[in-house]
């Protein structure tokens, strides 16, 4: 193979200038073969080739260390080809070259931060106990310091990129750069204590106790290779005059970022940051204690409570560092009650991201979307938020946050999961990106090269995978989406804003803080209240740890419903039967939509609470508005039609039908809670259910006889009333017409046995209990009270004999009916027939005189037998003044006398049918817009007494709470059943006026 073809394959990019350093003489002696194993190893064999030329200068004796091949050498080439910032380290002093000689391992160990420490203070002649004082000062003591720091940062590298799994080890990493940094602190501090002494009075300098508190990355010892050290300095000097222990503090202070900083002949290790102090650059550069709390307590932002989450004391006095943390530590944990405390956090990181250069956004790892400030932010909010009770939250760094937010069901198993894995892979590119030039920068490199080279450096020792700039752009732009999903599912979790307004007393959830409350949010047992809460949150399982976080949120919106009390033990009844499935209470903690409308709804309605207790499952659909759209009636069809299908039994197969249709109705009632569907909209859901059902049933009931005997006649079930014009609300009957028509050659009589033999069926299959029964069923009614000759008359009859029932002895009230018949389940050409015959007669040519003061006699008997005993008319929302009935009357009456002349009107709802009237001129447009008005607030509120209670009522409450039930339901905020009450009599007396005008009076008289 010819050399260059042989770099090509070892990975290098500049053929020419690798040749020509391949053939530079400090390589003679070396194996090719071994030299090109070891490039094999290396992220950039190009930069690792040059780097060993200039090494091997300077350090001669390296060439055995790669001539013993690639067990000794692989360090070397690892850390050649991964950093030249650390080869130019070792060629300005060769004797640290001992370090590249390292065996390396799949899991290497950490150097406890005493060892860097002693090791520190030891290169500047200091001692290791409290407060020490420096041997060497000036240039000496920053070479000797900045020298041992990188020898340690070498030994780190070493270990780091020979890892098995950089990922696994990035914590262990970020902990010992942060515990290095910290020695190196302690140690410049020591050496300007040594310095100070030309100024001051050595026994004032000792007066004076300095503490350095790491902030940032340093503080949550999470430090990157290269990267500013944030610091805040505290200092304490009882006895000494105020100024001059001000003075000399902050000339130690100063003199720690000389020692560190400062020009040498050996460069700075890092900028000593402290404008995260009180009032940042303009404030003083060192407080005391009392001083910074003065400032935390009255001034403070929200940003600087965010950033003391990671505060902790790295070098200076110990124990002023430790009083430091616990002063401020209480303050931390309540700042998230400050107002709009999540907002303020929120609006920081979008200011962050804001802020971006235009030319740096694609490529940024740590500030962009996507990036580790969405990570950290997100721990850190969710850490400030739950944190002021919940102590396991209360750690610094970012992985073991995740995990104990985790672990305390703050964030779903499998969102900290990612969560976690994407930090540790976003850490590791930073870390390696930086490494190379021990520069600090968080951009994405652009050259391709430099991509594959990272692509390299970024995975374990033990990757055989090729690297690819392509693989790494791609699991990078992977890495960004998730973050961004997550941090936005989380970070902008409403539930936040929701749980940093409680007090500590009602998150703690104590049981005379929380009885109390109970009390005065509502709830009438607060000691019923607590056994449920008790049952809720006692043991230690992840569900009573979830529910404990959110029982504090949920009792409010819980009592913002009109019966708390039986809301709380509808939410302890379904947190049972749903068990530990995992995504119940993730969905109510992630999602505060579905919170609440569940508590609105435990709290307000029986009829849906049943629902949900049978049928738990349900409670998913409150998370998105997407699983809560009412099913169409086809897609409601097909499926039963495959639930027909595997279970041809007709008892089996209408149970299943009775459960979609159930659980249907449950679906529309919770998006009908949602505010998501209109009063029409709910209408024609539940028809669109009950004709499934009803078209099911009636298919269920013909296999079934047509099993057992020949089939003798075709059947057509026609909705009339409500269910015909689709219009119903969930306590509504069916009412119905049977028609059927006998096969040529059958006998009639037998015909008409088997259409009243299926008729019975459907009445029973949809009636009757089955095994095992359907729980919490709405049984659906089909009433056949419409039918010529009323209950007198047969059944079901032929069509011909509806023919000539309608020929000879239809009356006014029977066409008036027939407007609102609309075929509901059949066959579709006996349904064409039947339409064509009694068209004519709901829309005749002309209505006579006696016709209509048939009908107007009919209404009035209507009103006068029909309303129960002693129902205030005003009242009755079906029969009553300005009702259902007065508007429907007076549009079936307009419709019968228009609607052959205008087709616009041969509809069977009522508010199409309205607004036809309009249109044409036969209503002025006010009145109509009252009709419609009163009609749909009477719809609404005969739908809000089956949802509060469960039971048809057609009555608007006199009972304040049940009358406050109904006006929720109706859209009114709390507190205004009064209003409701008063718009609804006031509108209903003014359609009332509307309906005499017009139903009675001159406006229907010819001209």
């Amino acid at each position: 193979m010819s050399l260059t073809r042989r770099l090509i394959a070892a990975g290098f990019t500049d053929l020419e200038k690798s040749e020509r350093f391949l053939g530079a003489p400090e390589l003679a002696g070396i194996d090719e073969e071994t030299l090109f194993i070891g490039f094999s190893r290396a992220a950039n064999p190009d930069m690792a080739l040059q780097s060993l030329v200039r090494l091997l200068s300077r350090v001669p004796s390296l060439g055995e260390l790669v001539n013993a091949g690639p067990d000794r050498s692989e360090a070397l080439f690892r850390v050649l080809g991964a950093s030249e910032a650390l080869a130019e380290f070792v060629m300005r002093h060769p004797e640290n070259a001992d370090l590249l000689d390292a065996g390396l391992s799949a899991e290497p160990p950490e150097v406890p931060a005493r060892t860097l420490r002693a090791s520190l203070l030891e290169s500047v002649r200091a001692g290791s106990g409290p407060n020490p004082v420096a041997g060497l000062t000036g240039t000496e003591a920053y070479v000797q310091l900045r020298t041992r720091y990188r020898r340690h940062l070498l030994d780190l590298a070493v270990r780091d990129l020979g890892a098995a799994s950089p990922e696994d080890i990035m914590p262990a990493v970020g902990r010992e750069l942060a515990d290095l940094a910290a020695a190196a602190l302690e140690a410049a501090l020591a050496v300007s204590r040594a310095e100070l002494a030309a100024s001051f009075e050595p026994t004032d300098i000792c007066a004076v106790r300095l503490a350095v508190i790491g902030m940032g990355k340093c503080g949550a010892s999470e430090l990157n290779y290269i990267s500013d050290v944030d610091v805040i300095y505290v200092i304490d000097a009882p006895g000494l005059d105020e100024t001059l222990a001000s003075r000399i503090g902050t000339a130690l202070a100063a003199g720690i970022s000389r020692v560190i900083n400062a020009s040498a002949p050996e460069p700075g290790l890092w900028d000593v940051d402290a404008n995260l102090r009180p009032e940042g650059k303009d404030g003083p550069l060192v407080r005391t204690l009392d001083s910074h709390l003065h400032y935390y307590q009255r001034w403070a932002h929200t940003w600087e409570f965010q950033a003391l989450l990671k505060a902790r004391a790295v070098a200076g006095d110990p124990e002023l560092g430790r009083r430091y943390e616990d002063a401020v530590a209480p303050l931390i944990w309540s700042s998230s009650e400050r107002e709009n405390f999540v907002e303020s956090v929120q609006a920081m990181r979008r200011r962050v991201t804001e802020n971006i250069p235009s030319h740096e956004a694609a490529r940024q790892i740590k500030l962009g979307p996507g990036g580790l400030r969405d990570v950290e932010f997100t721990v850190q909010l969710l850490q400030l938020v739950h944190g002021r009770v919940d102590e396991t939250l209360r750690v610094r760094t970012t992985t073991a946050a995740i995990a104990a937010l985790s672990e305390g069901g703050y964030i779903g198993r499998g969102d900290a999961a990612d969560l976690d894995a994407a930090y540790r892979y976003l850490r590791v590119l930073e870390h390696r990106i930086q490494l190379v030039h021990m520069r600090r920068t968080h951009l994405m490199p652009e050259d391709p090269s430099a991509l594959r080279a990272l692509s390299k450096s970024s995975a374990g020792s033990l990757q055989l995978v090729r690297p690819s700039a392509e693989r790494l752009l791609e699991t990078w732009q992977r890495t960004k989406r998730l973050v961004r999903r997550l941090h936005e599912s989380i970070f902008y979790r409403p539930l936040l804003n929701t749980a940093s307004n409680l007090s500590e007393d009602e998150v703690r959830l104590t049981p005379e803080a929380a009885q109390a409350r109970l009390a005065a949010l509502g709830y009438a047992d607060p000691k019923g209240a607590m056994r449920h809460i008790e049952a809720l949150t006692k043991g230690i399982s992840r569900r009573a740890a979830l529910q404990r976080q959110l029982l504090p949120v949920l009792l409010g919106w819980l009592a913002d419903g009109v019966d708390p009390d039986a809301g709380l033990l509808g939410f302890r009844r379904l947190s049972e039967s749903l068990g530990d499935s995992h995504w119940y209470l993730g969905m109510l903690r992630d999602s505060s939509a579905a919170g609440e409308r569940l508590c609105q709804i435990l709290s307000s309605s029986r009829f849906i609470s049943d629902l949900l207790e049978v049928s738990p499952e349900s409670t998913a659909w409150l998370g998105t508005d997407k699983d809560l759209v009412p099913v169409g009636f086809d897609a409601l069809w097909q499926e039963m039609r495959a639930k027909m299908s595997r279970h041809p039994r007709s008892g089996e197969a209408v149970r299943l039908i009775r459960l979609i249709r159930r659980r249907e109705m449950l679906r529309i009632a919770l998006a009908d809670s949602a505010g998501l569907l209109s009063q029409e909209e709910v209408g024609r859901a539940l028809a669109d259910n009950d004709r499934a059902a009803v078209l099911g049933t009636l298919h269920a009931a013909e296999n079934e006889i047509y099993g057992a005997e020949e089939q003798l006649t075709d059947m057509l079930v026609v909705a009339m009333g409500r269910q015909g014009g689709r219009e119903i609300g969930y306590g509504s009957d069916a009412d119905v017409l049977y028609v059927h028509r006998p096969l040529p050659g059958a006998d009639p009589q037998a015909a008409q046995r088997q259409a009243e033999h299926i008729v019975g069926r459907i009445s029973s299959l949809l009636q009757q209990p089955c095994q095992p029964a359907v729980l919490a069923e709405r049984v659906l009614e089909l009433d056949a009270g419409l039918r010529p000759e009323g209950r007198q008359g047969p059944l079901v009859r032929t069509l011909d004999s509806y023919r000539g029932y309608y020929e000879r002895w239809s009356q006014a009230w029977e066409a008036q009916a027939l407007l609102r018949a609309r075929p509901m389940a059949g066959d579709d050409r006996l349904a064409e027939d039947f339409i064509s015959l009694i068209d004519p007669l709901r829309y005749p040519e002309s209505l006579e005189t006696a016709d209509v003061r048939e009908i107007r006699r009919i209404k009035a008997r209507v009103e006068s037998e029909r309303l129960p005993r002693g129902a205030d008319p005003s009242r009755h929302i079906k029969l009553g003044r300005g009702g259902l009935s007065d508007v429907e009357w007076l549009v079936q009456l307009l419709q019968l006398r228009h609607a052959r002349s205008y087709p616009a009107l041969r509809t069977t709802a009522t508010l199409a049918a309205l607004d036809a009237i309009g249109d044409a001129g036969f209503l002025p447009e006010a009145d109509t817009q009252i009709l419609r008005e009163s009609w749909l607030l009477a719809s609404r509120i005969r739908c809000a007494n089956v949802i509060r209670g469960g039971r048809n009522a057609d009555v608007l409450p006199s009972s304040r709470r049940e009358l406050e039930a109904v006006a929720r339901w109706c859209g009114y905020a709390a507190g205004q059943g009064g209003v409701l009450e008063e718009d609804y009599l006031r509108l209903t007396r003014r359609a009332r006026g509307v309906f005499e005008r017009y139903f009675y009076g001159y406006g229907l008289e010819e001209d």
